[in-house]
């Protein structure tokens, strides 16, 4: 997930993220083009801008359009489940959600996905619906949705190692799926990071993507508040974290059919991250 619980458990079965980047952002990077040469396919699908590497290598961090006049937005959405909650979709509980994919659809919002290779496994059939449709990317949340830094709300930490395989595990499950329009994006899982996961990751060629906007739909049962929240919060260049998982984020359908429109009359547009990454 990508932002704190208003309530609930910070555990890693229902995890959530800082509300402000964990480390900071290597220094401003310019943007190129990927793939890059040598670049593994699984990291670089398609041709989406990307940020250069940050100072000694490290995989650069992007959070907003900074210096950014353009009244443009990019929500983004954790499709969140980790490796070891298979029971507990088998038993019925829903980590999708495609009552809000659909209203993206309906109100014609580009949006960025941040996928675990493990929602992918569990339902193919939306992931390559995501994955086919211009209107969305897909972007890597990790394989399992384990820490990529510890402690990070007591989620399981991988080494550097196993990180890199747990990127790569995903695109991989994501083309397994038949998902076309993947990008070479990467969200940390619970948004914790150092400079050691920036350089266990800096071989995959992504740019890491956080956030500047907290939505505080985790566990949330009030959708007027999530929107006042994000409401709040965006600015021009914004990047804004959603999720999109029903049974730790029930409201966020609701509380997006009254961000989109109050923002497009305050003259907002909505892009994906590939968007922001490019201007």
């Amino acid at each position: 997930m990508g932002t704190p619980p208003a309530s609930g458990p910070a555990s890693p079965a229902a995890s959530a993220s800082p509300a402000a980047p964990a480390a900071s952002a290597p220094g401003a990077a310019a943007a190129s083009q990927s793939p890059l040469p040598g670049a593994p396919p699984a990291g670089a699908p398609g041709r989406a801008p990307t940020l250069a590497p940050g100072p000694n290598g490290l995989t650069p961090v992007f959070e907003r359009a900074k210096q950014h006049t353009d009244k443009t937005v990019a929500l983004t959405f954790d499709a969140d489940m980790t490796s070891d909650q298979g029971p507990r979709a088998a038993g019925g509980e829903r980590f999708d959600n495609p009552e809000l994919i659909s209203t993206l659809r309906t109100l014609k919002v580009p949006s960025t996905i941040f996928m675990t290779g493990r929602w992918a496994e569990e339902y193919p059939d939306q992931a390559k619906s995501i994955g086919t449709d211009p209107n969305f990317e897909i972007a890597n949340h990790s394989y399992s949705h384990h820490a990529f830094k510890s402690p990070c709300y007591g989620l399981p930490a991988l080494d550097g190692a196993a990180a890199r395989a747990d990127v790569d595990r995903a695109f991989a499950a994501f083309r397994q799926a038949g998902a076309v329009n993947t990008v070479p994006y990467f969200r940390f899982p619970g948004g914790c990071y150092d400079d050691p996961a920036l350089r266990a990751l800096s071989t995959a060629r992504v740019t890491a993507v956080q956030w500047d906007v907290v939505s505080g739909d985790a566990f949330a049962t009030d959708p007027d508040a999530v929107a006042e929240q994000v409401l709040a919060g965006v600015r021009p260049g914004s990047v804004v974290v959603m999720h999109c998982t029903r049974s730790a984020a029930p409201v966020t359908e609701e509380a997006i059919r009254k961000i989109v429109p109050e923002l497009r009359k305050r003259g907002y547009r909505f892009v994906k991250v590939s968007d922001l990454i490019g201007t």
